[in-house]
């Protein structure tokens, strides 16, 4: 902001920008928290719905007006828009859109105008419950992470029955779902809400059980602010998931329940696994253990050949060759030491027989002497004193024998 000058006498405050003092505004509304968090009651008047999905409209009273905006996303979840004439209940944030120089109420919810007795009684009825301990985070329990029998309570014909179904069957097939029809409007809605709970909390099959209906009004949708039914589901001995209207409704029954759902296909969502992700992880799984298993078995490989190894050395067998081949050498040894021993004696008796030769008798013979004997006695004859006449006598020769007889 610029340095203020005096009004009065000769000097002139120095002026401020348009858009400087509307920032200046803007800011000052921004700051209050009051205007943070506004209901506001009053009659729609020239409701407009840009291409954008934006919606523009004024809310007025016999006295004042104020203009409205809802964005796309806040008006998509808007069970229905108001139309002109509609008395409505609006809640959102005051501030500047600085271009027009307006301030106006940002919605980002809105309902008829007799809800407005409705939110009060919920508020009351929430403040009470709560302080009984009805929604204590403690008293939460965990769910089931594979449910294999899913109670649902919740209408026969409603949507969102066929919502949580078509979400099971995709997510996890497995499960069966066991239906406990009630109404889920009218005046007779919270009890039967209650009974098909109970019925579902006799059974010991149930895992896990989602109360459930599609959007509505908030007249619509109280049935599931019944003090008995917010009680029934605080009480169920099965956990419980409530997934009750859309994104931006909360019931009594969301409070009491251990897991608030903001839609029946994301409560269907919430109570199973994705078959896909189990099958993802399985595989992933698979692929580690393989691997792991591997290095594994390499590493007992690996172990096993170097026992192999110290085990060969080791091994009677290898010192059986080596003793073997050892036997092999020493016979070779003994078989050569033989065969010179031999070679050596032999040449002994051949020079010992060559000795023998020259003294022997057969040598003598071959020099034509003769060697008689006396075939009684067998004595040689070396005198003529030891034969007579007729004495016969056996004569050696060097090539053989012959008979003889003296005469």
């Amino acid at each position: 902001m610029s340095e203020q000058l005096s009004l009065f006498g000769s000097t002139l405050a120095e002026p401020y920008t348009v858009s400087q003092l509307t920032g200046h505004i803007r800011r000052l509304i921004d700051q209050d928290p009051e205007l943070r968090d506004v209901w506001l009651e009053g009659e729609v008047a020239d409701f407009t719905r840009a291409a954008s999905g934006h919606c523009y409209f004024t809310l007025r009273d016999a006295d004042a007006q104020i203009r409205c905006v809802m964005w796309r996303n806040r008006a998509d979840l808007q069970d229905s828009l108001p139309r002109d004439g509609d008395q409505v209940l609006s809640h959102g944030y005051v501030s500047v859109y600085e271009v027009r120089g307006l301030y106006q109420l940002y919605v980002d919810q809105i309902r008829p105008a007799g809800a407005g007795a409705l939110y009060e009684q919920f508020e009351r009825l929430k403040a009470r419950l709560e302080s009984e301990g009805l929604f204590a985070p403690e008293r939460k329990r965990p769910l089931p992470l594979f449910p294999l029998r899913i109670g649902v309570v919740t209408s026969r014909t409603a949507a969102a029955l066929r919502d949580v179904l078509n979400v099971l069957s995709r997510r996890f097939p497995l499960a069966e779902v066991v239906l406990s029809p009630t109404l889920v409007q009218g005046e007779g809605a919270p009890p039967q809400i209650v009974a098909a709970i109970e019925t579902l909390n006799q059974r010991a099959d149930v895992d896990v059980i989602i109360v459930t209906r599609g959007g509505g009004s908030l007249e619509e949708l109280w049935a599931f602010n019944d003090e008995r039914v917010a009680r029934a589901v605080a009480a169920s001995r099965t956990p419980v998931v409530c997934g009750v209207g859309h994104e931006t409704d909360f019931s009594l029954a969301d409070f009491a329940a251990d897991l608030r759902a903001p839609t029946p296909s994301a409560a269907a969502e919430m109570v199973v696994p994705d078959q896909t992700e189990i099958q993802n992880q399985v595989n992933e799984r698979a692929v580690a253990l393989t691997a792991a298993l591997q290095r594994m078995l390499d590493a007992h490989r690996w172990r096993l050949v170097e026992q192999l190894r110290g085990l060969r050395l080791l091994s009677p067998v290898a010192q059986l060759v080596q003793a073997r081949q050892r036997v092999d050498d020493l016979t070779e040894r003994a078989a050569r030491a033989i065969r010179h021993e031999l070679s050596v004696r032999r040449q002994l008796v051949d020079g010992q027989q060559a000795q023998l030769a020259g003294v022997s008798p057969f040598a003598t013979l071959e020099r034509g002497y003769a060697v008689v004997r006396s075939q009684e006695s067998g004595t040689v004859i070396t005198s003529i004193l030891q034969v007579a006449s007729g004495h016969r006598l056996d004569v050696r020769v060097a090539d053989g024998d012959f008979e003889a007889e003296t005469v």
